[in-house]
């Protein structure tokens, strides 16, 4: 692996940080993004919900992008649209204008993450990938660093508004960084395809039978971040353990930390050990768990040291699902690498934006707790599922 490949590698995973960061930035607003847009916590979590919506619709083409066009003019293209909807998020000032930019951001991040995994798919081999994926995953993870503490303080300080401000200059720093380092590749040999076979075979790779537990894991996997890191961990802490803004920032941030060193640890033990299936639903499991014992914390009178230790260790233990591009790498050929992370990322964010709209509706019923309990069952639910469907 050359040097010019590793930076190229790091200079897209930026691109990741910067996705990382834009959504999960309502954990730590969402009081003041509901005063300000005059809209209830549920339905915040119902505009939110858009961005992976959007995410998720956008994938079809961008995989057929990768596969087609190369990962260096794509990036650059999801780099431009997410810098608009930075500036417009920033701008917004009704629920409308909100949702426009949710949807915006959502498709210019639908490529961050699977960029750098493309591209790491097409240059290195199957262990490296492996070791690389948790690597993308780490990079990528701290861009939720900045929507914790130092996030808690800019608002304090300044407004919401600073933290989208802040992440469209990030996006531009991405957009530099991918033009001065991702070389430009040649198109795939073969006779010309055309883009609606491309799109076709997107679809087929999503519905294929001997990838659908894989998929149906997926569906709850990255929901369950988003969910509590994202959206409803920031009210959890300020509503319910009547924390203050940025002792509340700081509980997150050890989270995050957690999410970023986690893919990292994943990545190293599954090119030691393997068992990818136990792995796999180990972590899952016990994410599931740790999230039910954070919501009996509160009746229990835990204290809030004792919430940052679970939401560390579902940080650690969600972090596994990095071994579902493993997996997924090791069941494609690697010309259709972008197509098939593609068609994985559109059930992590289809997922995602399914289990943030019930959690709006479990939260409208019976608070906070009822909506991070929402993703705790469809962990355990999604974990027998790929046990029964998965083939060994």
């Amino acid at each position: 692996m050359t040097r010019f490949a590793v930076w190229a590698l790091l200079a897209l995973a930026l691109g990741h940080v910067f996705s990382n960061a834009v959504r999960t930035l309502p954990a730590v607003a969402a009081d003041v993004l509901s005063l300000d847009l005059a809209v209830s916590k549920e339905a915040l979590a119902a505009i939110t919900g858009a961005f992976p919506a959007a995410f998720a619709l956008a994938m079809v083409p961008v995989g057929v992008a990768l596969d087609r066009y190369g990962v260096r003019p794509v990036s650059l293209t999801l780099l431009t649209i997410s810098f608009v909807g930075a500036v417009l998020a920033a701008l917004a000032s009704t629920a409308p204008a909100m949702l426009v930019a949710q949807i915006v951001l959502g498709i210019g991040c639908s490529g961050m993450l699977m960029c750098p995994m493309t591209y790491a798919a097409k240059t290195l081999d199957v262990q490296r990938f492996g070791l690389w994926s948790g690597l993308i995953q780490a990079i990528g993870n701290s861009g939720m660093l900045l929507t914790a503490s130092p996030l808690a303080w800019l608002i304090e300080a300044v407004d919401w508004r600073a933290g989208f401000w802040a992440c469209a200059a990030l996006a531009l720093l991405a957009a530099l960084a991918v033009r001065s380092t991702v070389p430009r590749m040649a198109p795939p040999a073969g006779p010309p395809r055309r883009l609606l076979d491309d799109a076709r075979e997107v679809l087929r790779i999503a519905a294929a039978p001997h990838l659908r537990g894989l998929m149906a894991l997926a569906f709850v996997s990255f929901g369950a971040v988003l969910g509590v890191r994202g959206l409803w961990g920031g009210p959890w802490l300020m509503d319910v353990k009547e924390m203050a803004r940025v002792p509340a920032g700081h509980v997150l941030l050890a989270g995050t930390v957690a999410l970023v060193v986690g893919p990292a640890i994943a990545g190293f033990t599954l090119s030691r050990f393997g068992h990818l299936r136990a792995q796999l639903v180990g972590g899952h499991l016990v994410a599931a768990a740790l999230i039910v014992l954070l919501v009996l914390g509160a009746p229990l009178g835990f204290a809030p040291w004792l919430d940052a230790v679970l939401l560390v260790g579902f940080a650690l233990a969600i972090t596994y699902q990095v071994v579902c591009f493993a997996l997924l790498r090791g069941l494609v050929r690697p010309e259709e690498a972008g197509r098939a992370m593609s068609a994985m990322n559109i059930f992590f964010f289809g997922g995602a934006a399914v289990l943030q709209w019930l959690s709006g509706g479990a939260a409208a019923l019976g608070g906070v707790a009822a909506a991070l309990l929402t993703f705790a069952a469809a962990l355990v639910l999604g974990c027998l599922l790929f046990l029964r469907w998965q083939p060994r």
